[in-house]
């Protein structure tokens, strides 16, 4: 009882400094780096914003982060070292972007691979019990395991960064994901990890009070790779600890943020278009076009996260029921496919329909 006093009076006062630490960096924003974080660039293809508006969320993201480590380690004498080092790591990656200091996108993921690499190789990260005869006997390979675990991170810090487009479309998908996540490692007791994703949840949902529906604050970069970074954590954390919940349910629940990256990729290799470089054909872009051309006149844009997020929930919550069935988990992954597939390019042509009209 005195453990779970403690716990709550910890998320009590990180909720109330973490919100001013919003609140404080959105009022300064102007200030900070001579103002480098206000977003004025309307031209890029995944702008959908009419004013100039800080990247400046990320930041405080990561703030209130290091807050919770700090009062954590106060009162339970714990310190989340590799959440810390890999989420520390990859916000300043991102936050070279949000800070106008641009290298190459190549350059960037070199970057980050190497860099991911070495923290799975000092923390010891591992995936265990993967539902694929074929994917294990491939895994035994130690130089194609850690490539393996290398990508399921950037897939995930990449999709991220990839839908945070729209006000409050990353944050939502985050605090569903991280909510099932939760809700995972609370009813099998596993205190510690369930503690943290909490306290990320938290912070998500404070941003959510500056930047949606209307944005006073983007997540940026920074803040994008951050939570990529702990969702990934989480996720290969709670499938560690939670042995017979099949590893491709998970693949559901990281659906939307892992195949958006993977078909963008491989369309604009088929387009031969970069594809590192960012463009609008992005299925969240596409939903975007359409509502703006059957609701003329009405802001679209927090619109189309919560229809985004409310068709994700249907297709996704369902299998939290059936979670410790591979075989069932299997189907349902394959079959998300295809609807995404059939989905995509059923809405591209008709936004393709209409602007030729």
């Amino acid at each position: 009882m005195q453990s779970d006093s403690l716990e709550f009076s910890l998320l009590s006062i990180f909720s109330f400094l973490s919100f001013f630490s919003f609140f404080i960096i959105q009022k300064l924003s102007h200030k900070i780096f001579n103002g480098l974080l206000f977003d004025n660039d309307f031209e890029k293809p995944q702008a959908f914003h009419k004013n100039d508006t800080p990247r400046s969320g990320g930041l405080a993201c990561i703030i209130s982060f290091l807050i919770f480590v700090l009062l954590n380690n106060l009162l339970f004498s714990m310190i989340y070292l590799d959440y810390l080092v890999l989420g520390v790591g990859l916000f300043l990656i991102g936050f070279l972007d949000d800070v106008k200091i641009k290298f190459s996108p190549k350059a960037r993921l070199v970057l980050m691979t190497i860099f991911i690499l070495i923290s799975i190789k000092i923390f010891s990260i591992e995936i265990n019990g993967i539902d694929l005869i074929i994917l294990n006997k491939i895994l035994s390979v130690n130089i194609i395991y850690l490539f393996f675990i290398v990508l399921c991170f950037l897939f995930i810090i990449n999709g991220s960064n990839l839908i945070d487009g729209f006000n409050g479309l990353l944050a939502f998908q985050l605090i569903i994901i991280n909510s099932v996540l939760l809700y995972i490692n609370i009813e099998n007791q596993f205190q510690t990890i369930s503690i943290l994703i909490t306290a990320q949840i938290i912070i998500l949902l404070i941003f959510l009070l500056f930047n949606f529906p209307s944005a006073k604050i983007f997540m940026g970069d920074g803040g994008a790779y951050l939570f990529g970074t702990f969702t990934a954590l989480n996720v290969i954390e709670t499938n560690n600890l939670n042995p017979n919940i099949s590893s491709f349910f998970y693949c559901i629940l990281l659906f939307y943020l892992f195949f958006e990256v993977f078909f963008s990729f491989l369309r604009k290799l088929i387009q031969k278009k970069s594809p590192i470089k960012p463009d609008s054909e992005h299925l969240h872009m596409i939903s975007y076009k359409i509502l703006k051309m059957t609701r003329p006149g009405k802001d679209c844009n927090y619109l189309n996260t919560l229809y985004i997020n409310a068709i994700y929930c249907l297709f996704i919550l369902p299998s939290v029921w059936v979670k410790e069935s591979g075989s069932v988990c299997k189907y349902w992954f394959f079959g998300l496919i295809i609807i995404y597939i059939l989905t995509y390019f059923r809405l591209n042509s008709f936004v393709k329909k209409k602007i030729d009209i």
